[in-house]
C-alpha cells in the first residue's frame, strides 16, 4: 500500500485549521492520558493504523501501561480504569459510532455523574477531532513508520 495525497501538501488552509482544532484539545483541562485514551480507542474503532501506532507510542511515553493500552477495546470487561475513564470511553465510543444509535441518555447521564458540563463537551470535541484525523489518514492511505 502507498500513500495516496498530503492533505498539508494539497490542502495547506484545511491542514491549519485541523492544527488549530488539536492545538485546542491539547489546550483542554482533559489529561494527557486522557487524551491519548481517546485517541486510540477511537482510532480502535475506525481501524486506522496510522493514528493507533502513533498513540499508542505518545501514550507509552506519557507513562500509560501496556496492560491498559492492550484491554482498551475491552474495557468494559476489566478493572483497570477509573470511573471518569469509562465515562469518556462509553462517550467516545457513541460519539464515534454515532450512525448506530446516537449517544444515548443513559450514557450521557452516567457521563454526568462523573464529569463536568465542560469535561463532557472537552470530549465530545476531543472525539470530533480525532475521528477527522482518523478519516484523513484511512482516506489518504496514511501508513505507520
Amino acid at each position: 500500500m502507498q500513500n495516496r495525497i498530503d492533505i498539508s501538501k494539497v490542502e495547506p488552509e484545511a491542514y491549519k485549521v485541523m492544527m488549530a482544532f488539536e492545538k485546542y484539545v491539547h489546550g483542554t483541562k482533559l489529561t494527557p492520558i486522557q487524551r491519548e485514551l481517546i485517541k486510540i480507542r477511537t482510532s480502535q474503532i475506525n481501524g486506522c493504523a496510522y493514528c493507533l501506532d502513533m498513540h499508542t507510542k505518545d501514550a507509552r511515553k506519557l507513562g500509560e501501561t501496556e496492560q491498559r493500552i492492550y484491554t482498551l477495546s475491552a474495557w468494559r470487561e476489566t478493572p483497570f480504569f477509573t470511573a471518569e475513564e469509562r465515562a469518556i470511553l462509553a462517550l467516545v465510543e457513541e460519539v464515534t459510532e454515532i450512525s448506530k444509535g446516537h449517544v444515548k441518555d443513559e450514557t450521557y447521564t452516567a457521563a454526568a455523574k462523573v464529569l463536568d458540563d465542560q469535561t463532557i463537551a472537552q470530549v465530545i470535541m476531543a472525539t470530533i477531532v480525532i475521528n477527522s484525523w482518523n478519516r484523513i489518514g484511512i482516506a489518504t492511505n496514511m501508513q505507520p513508520a
